[in-house]
């Protein structure tokens, strides 16, 4: 069989492959053809055995005996992702905006200081081993010295990272001399705080998965993979931020959460309501993402089961300690698979709680104010479960209709009235690669999955 497409997710606990056909043109015609997955082989020295396990998986459930294809593209967050340390001037302003950016892309935010960095912060960075380091501070011809001084800081490290520099546009000149006399690699964007009370992220985390394409050294074998793609790789969370902010575009507000086996992410692209925004503390993105590397089904399986305790898990499962000490990537059994579901539950509305914001009062005179603070999900019109949990388990309509029910009324959640719907195909993040060549048939292809008319 010969396909247009194949796209490779090289997951931190699982590698999937997804299948394509006739994704030119318009994209009316697209078609999913099908899926292999296989456990990630980063424990083997060589991310490539597990794909190449998934591409033979693939051909056993597609019903075919040989494969071949035009392209490939590929996501990845094996071995920890994409990891990053962020660098500005005050942690609510430019370090927010820079930090928004880097999540928004894909990254895992590691590392992050404010001000004037020290001795120990560059310790830090050069035990973090970065793959990129974003260095912002100051809104344009305002503030220069902070985002000068740890870009030298950084040069004098001799850091080996490529650096993002996302700062104050009149020290442009002066980052570019330094980085040529260390010899450090530089790109150079538009500032993501230009303005006070002005976020401007996109520009930043275009970059970002720009540098990750070039950069690609997050899991041994990583380079085979590179040579194997003959298009785009990008971080599987970035992918799936592309595929959000591309099907907002055609029906309106929407988050998305995909629990997984290390992380729990959440990606939401709405504006603030109109109640909301002339109250909103300060400004937060359109597209806001933000991962919680605690909170995942299998890797981090010991957390999520400390988050709710072990008291009240086997008030539900006696059997809670031999569900722990069997815990598979992918869960076999019905009772295994309703476990991890009360796991993923958990995770989930967590994750949502730490993405959210709320509304706080506050006594000024002559009495009291109401002010919200973070991000606004208020207007948010569909609830989108994608990754294994939230596309596998049999009860992931309760998972996510569990969101419309949380809270006790001063968080900026979703409203009762927002509409859930599942990525029954699994493919948002490949559409989301996909959609850096191919939006037509990306957006086609995911408001099938979605079943969205």
């Amino acid at each position: 069989m010969h396909l247009d497409v194949l796209v490779a997710e090289i997951g931190s606990t699982t590698t999937v492959v997804n299948a394509f056909q006739n994704i030119h043109a318009d994209g009316s015609q697209a078609r999913f053809v099908g899926q292999g997955q296989a456990a990630t082989t980063v424990l083997e020295g060589d991310v490539t055995v597990g794909l190449r396990n998934a591409i033979e998986n693939l051909k056993q459930n597609i019903l075919a005996v040989e494969l071949t294809w035009d392209e490939m593209l590929a996501t990845s967050s094996a071995a920890g992702g994409l990891r990053m340390s962020v660098h500005g001037l005050v942690f609510d302003m430019t370090v927010r905006a820079a930090r928004e950016a880097a999540l928004g892309a894909g990254a895992i935010v590691k590392l992050v200081t404010a001000g004037k960095m020290r001795l120990s912060d560059l310790t830090r960075v050069q035990n973090l081993n970065p793959n990129i380091i974003l260095v912002a501070g100051g809104v344009d011809y305002g503030e220069r010295d902070t985002a000068l001084h740890n870009f030298e800081q950084l040069a004098r490290a001799r850091v080996q990272a490529p650096v993002i520099y996302a700062g104050n546009v009149e020290n442009v000149d002066d980052i570019r001399n330094l980085a040529d006399v260390a010899r450090i690699k530089l790109y150079v964007v538009e500032n993501v705080y230009p303005k006070v009370d002005l976020l401007n992220v996109e520009p930043a985390r275009k970059v970002i998965q720009q540098v990750f394409e070039e950069h690609i050294v997050h899991a041994p074998g990583m380079t085979t993979v590179r040579e194997m793609v003959n298009g785009p790789i990008i971080p599987t969370p970035g992918a799936v931020m592309e595929a959000a902010k591309l099907l907002r575009n055609e029906i309106g507000n929407l988050m998305v959460f995909d629990v997984g086996g290390a992380t729990t992410d959440v990606h939401s692209v709405t504006e603030d309501s109109e109640d909301i925004s002339h109250i909103l503390l300060s400004p937060e993105p359109t597209a806001k993402r933000t991962v919680e590397g605690d909170l995942g089904v299998y890797v981090n399986l010991q957390h999520v089961v400390e988050k709710i305790t072990r008291e009240k898990l086997k008030e539900e499962f006696p059997d809670t300690e031999e569900l722990i000490s069997n815990a598979k990537p992918i869960p076999e059994s019905a009772r295994e698979k309703e476990f991890i579901g009360r796991l993923a539950r958990e995770a989930t509305l967590t994750a949502l709680e730490r993405h959210a914001g709320r509304l706080r009062s506050v006594f000024v005179l002559p009495g009291k104010k109401t002010i919200a603070e973070g991000k606004d999900l208020t207007g948010v019109k569909y609830i989108i479960g994608t990754g294994g949990a939230l596309t596998r388990l049999p009860l992931r309509e309760q998972i996510l209709g569990a969101v419309l029910s949380h809270g006790a009324g001063e968080e900026l959640y979703p409203k009762s009235s927002a509409i859930t719907l599942f990525d029954n195909d699994y493919i948002m993040a490949s559409l989301g690669v996909l959609s850096k060549k191919y939006p037509q048939a990306a957006l086609a292809l995911m408001k099938k999955s979605l079943q969205i008319d």
